[in-house]
């Protein structure tokens, strides 16, 4: 127990720097006491640790430590490799150095489980590259310079702060603070048509957490759809939402928000889907379809 608690103390030390006794016995849920004697335990088993008084003093590892690899279980380095290979996704040159090299430290050779294209179809050099290079801006705190397609089609440039990208729903974000609107702001890579690394910087901030999703309207929706749409059924719902019938088709039931973006859904589905409920669905779409339709007549 004793030994768990000492190396939660050094990965505390190594990750932010400095910590306080009170905060230690917090995090570990021991006393400030307690925490002390494994600073000595630690101290006379040769780690680099002091403690400093005053009004910014605490508890601090000595610059430049490294923490041996001998201090790190098979299991714990070879979750350190699973973990770097998972997220070099982007084919990055100097993340696939660092890879090497660790599994040369360790001794370990992992296998390459995970393999992530984050590009559309026909378009694989534009969006990987985008990506890799919005990844280094966060790591480096660069400004960027984006030209941003928002959702009523018009494009407009901003300087914003980079600070997460984030995956969500099939689609990846960047979750950044917009200089303009000075304000936190969420932007869909997609729509992202170009971009710039500046040579500005700027300090830390922390995107806020979400307590709660935005409320909308949402509906039980009912759909029958015929047996040679499976391929868009399984891509569109969770296998829990689904019911095969004896005939082949498909019973949909979901949650779904009651918005324009629910009628052009739909509508992707052309004469291949049959609404069941709610019955209004089906005037609306339908009317939605007389539209298309007389746009586009010869």
């Amino acid at each position: 127990m004793q030994e768990n608690r000492l190396f939660k103390i050094l990965y505390c030390l190594l990750d932010k720097g400095q910590s306080t006794a009170p905060e230690l016995a917090e995090q570990l849920e021991v006393s400030v006491r307690t925490i002390y004697r494994d600073i000595d335990a630690l101290s006379s088993a040769g780690i680099p640790i002091y403690a400093e008084a005053g009004r910014n003093g605490g508890i601090r590892l000595l610059d430049n430590f490294i923490l041996d690899k001998a201090v790190l279980s098979q299991e714990e380095q070879q979750e350190i490799l699973t973990a770097l290979q998972s997220i070099n996704t982007a084919k990055n040159i100097n993340s696939r150095q660092t890879l090497q090299k660790l599994s040369a430290i360790f001794n370990i050779r992992s296998e390459n489980w995970l393999e992530v294209d984050f590009s559309r179809w026909g378009n694989k050099k534009t969006d990987n590259e985008k990506f890799e290079l919005l990844k280094s801006a966060i790591i480096h705190r660069k400004c960027v310079k984006i030209t941003y397609a928002n959702t009523s089609g018009e494009s407009r440039e901003r300087i914003i702060y980079p600070l997460k990208l984030a995956y969500k729903s099939m689609s990846w974000y960047l979750k950044a603070y917009c200089t303009e609107k000075q304000d936190y702001r969420i932007f869909k890579l997609t729509r992202i048509m170009d971009f710039e690394i500046l040579n500005d910087g700027f300090s830390k901030h922390i995107f806020p957490q979400l307590n709660e999703e935005p409320k909308q309207n949402h509906q039980t929706v009912v759909l029958r759809f015929p047996q040679n749409m499976a391929y868009r059924i399984y891509d569109e719902f969770d296998y829990t939402q689904i019911n095969k019938q004896e005939n082949g088709d498909f019973i949909v039931s979901a949650e779904m928000p009651q918005d324009d973006w629910l009628i052009g859904f739909l509508l992707s589905f052309s004469t291949q889907v049959d609404i069941i409920e709610p019955v209004y669905l089906r005037n609306i779409v339908s009317e939605q379809a007389k539209k298309i339709h007389e746009k586009h007549k010869s």
